[in-house]
């Protein structure tokens, strides 16, 4: 079993740094371990994607900025094996956006993505999170960082049962 991280951004417009929420799951060995959640004010008050998530300026405006949170939740990334998210390109992109933006160190780990995983192991289409959480029977709140990276984390423990495991190499 490895140890990993899932993450998830919610993002206020498309500005890959414009992260305005994050969810973070630990899981070592099967199980998770740690659960945290962050409001980010973002570089800008724009918000485009209100509609998606729900968030506004307003409930982020006097939230810390993703240097401050990075305080925070960084640590979480040592001595993991990979960084798990749905649709991986995605959260990678934000998560160095951010890190460039702050002038912070990226983790330098490999990202499992749980689209890919889906349609290698259970061949799975379409694979939106939601499809992937009926299917595999978990529960969703969906656009909710918090339980959009529980969701993620919940995949691969369910994929390590059935067997797999993480190779970085693919």
């Amino acid at each position: 079993m490895s140890e990993f991280v899932a993450i998830d951004f919610e993002t206020a417009n498309v500005g890959r740094d414009s992260a305005c929420a994050i969810g973070l799951i630990r899981v070592s060995d099967g199980k998770i371990v740690h659960e945290e959640c962050h409001l980010i004010r973002p570089p800008s008050s724009y918000f485009q994607f209100t509609y998606i998530h729900g968030l506004t300026w307003g409930d982020v405006a006097g939230s810390p900025d993703f240097g401050a949170v990075w305080d925070v939740i960084g640590r979480q990334f040592d001595n993991i094996d990979f960084i798990a998210a749905h649709n991986a390109s995605f959260d990678r992109g934000v998560l160095n956006a951010c890190c460039d933006t702050y002038g912070l160190a990226s983790p330098g780990l490999s990202y499992l993505c749980t689209v890919q995983l889906a349609r290698k192991m259970w061949s799975l289409r379409p694979t939106k999170l939601p499809d992937v959480c009926n299917y595999l029977g978990i529960k969703l709140d969906h656009h909710h960082a918090d339980s959009d990276a529980r969701a993620c984390a919940q995949i691969v423990i369910v994929a390590e049962e059935y067997g797999w495991r993480h190779d970085p190499a693919k």
